[in-house]
């Protein structure tokens, strides 16, 4: 696609090229904004907010070349392609935010255990969502308050915001093009390989709605595992995702027979069985840890304006790195 961009405006006016007569609409508009998204743009187009000279258009009509592309920047926030936040749903509440660092473009938070991202049944309030419109309200109009990707309740760590559409698109296509890296540590039940990586497609379990499971349905998942210690019947691990699904270290990890210390949703009791004997320290250790020992510990991205590379890290949390010193202290209790 070839456009030719009215420089005394930032884009907001292309002139489509004779090189593309033919070509949809909508294709000429995801080369000529290139840091929005097809989907989003359609809508725009739907919406009438980007226009064919000065007229509302289809994102299927064919253009001849020639035309003026506008797209209305005053009315961006009314056109994503995806739900933006609603005020009567979502609360804004003064709930407290870790914020690791902020920006125009970005924020990027160290979630403390048992806050949920967003609102959910039986977690209407309170969640960081609504601390995200409490504290920007511009942040309603950027689908799901600009959070890219989730941390569930009970794990910790780094996650990262976006406050504008245009970072939106960029941090969600890092993520589709696994370049945003994304390191978690996580302590296990058993001794694993020293490094290894599990491949297995993710979906929705079978019979309870509630969990995953690896099925050949699902979506393909990687994830690699490095040992940072071993510890009495358990392994500290170095994880790195390469995809991002739901539960996806709980689910990859139980299915090599090593859930996570803690897990309420994948405990498996015969790996409990095999590694910690009941009456011994270890055990009674392992069975009061109240959360998964997941936390989010480093997070890579391009930062969506500036194109530099940034690193986050958030240090492993008390209640995990007290439960590694305990265990440690166990040698021999097995």
């Amino acid at each position: 696609m070839q456009v030719d961009s009215d420089s005394s405006s930032p884009a907001e006016f292309v002139a489509v090229s004779s090189t593309d007569a033919g070509t949809r609409l909508d294709a000429v508009a995801a080369a000529a904004w290139p840091m929005y998204s097809r989907s989003r743009l359609q809508t725009w187009i739907a919406a009438g907010q980007l226009t064919v000279d000065g007229a509302p258009a289809k994102a299927k009509q064919r253009l001849t070349g020639g035309e003026q592309l506008r797209l209305d920047p005053a009315s961006e926030a009314q056109g994503a392609a995806e739900p933006t936040v609603d005020e009567q749903i979502v609360a804004a509440e003064p709930v407290a935010l870790d914020i690791l660092h902020e920006d125009e473009s970005i924020l990027v938070l160290n979630k403390p255990v048992g806050l949920v991202m967003h609102p959910a049944p039986g977690h209407r309030s309170g969640t960081v969502m609504n601390g995200l419109v409490h504290r920007d309200p511009a942040l309603r109009a950027v689908p799901r308050a600009g959070i890219v990707h989730r941390l569930d309740r009970d794990t910790t760590g780094v996650c990262v915001v976006a406050r504008t559409l245009t970072a939106q698109t960029s941090l969600v296509r890092q993520l589709q093009a696994r370049t945003m890296g994304r390191e978690y540590r996580a302590v296990v039940v058993g001794h694993t390989a020293e490094s290894g990586t599990v491949t297995g497609a993710i979906g929705r379990h079978s019979q309870d709605r509630k969990r995953m499971a690896m099925t050949d349905g699902g979506k393909p998942a990687v994830t690699h595992f490095q040992v940072a210690a071993r510890l009495p019947g358990a392994t500290v691990l170095d994880v790195r995702l390469e995809t991002g699904r739901t539960h996806q270290i709980r689910v990859h990890m139980t299915a090599q027979g090593h859930p996570l210390i803690g897990d309420p949703v994948y405990k498996d009791g015969r790996a409990l069985a095999l590694n910690f004997r009941k009456g011994t320290e270890p055990r009674a250790l392992v069975d009061a840890f109240g959360r998964q020992a997941l936390h989010a510990q480093r997070l890579h991205l391009t930062h969506p304006a500036t194109g530099k590379e940034m690193s986050f890290e958030s240090p492993v949390p008390e209640d995990i790195h007290t439960l590694c010193e305990q265990l440690a202290r166990c040698e021999g209790q097995r």
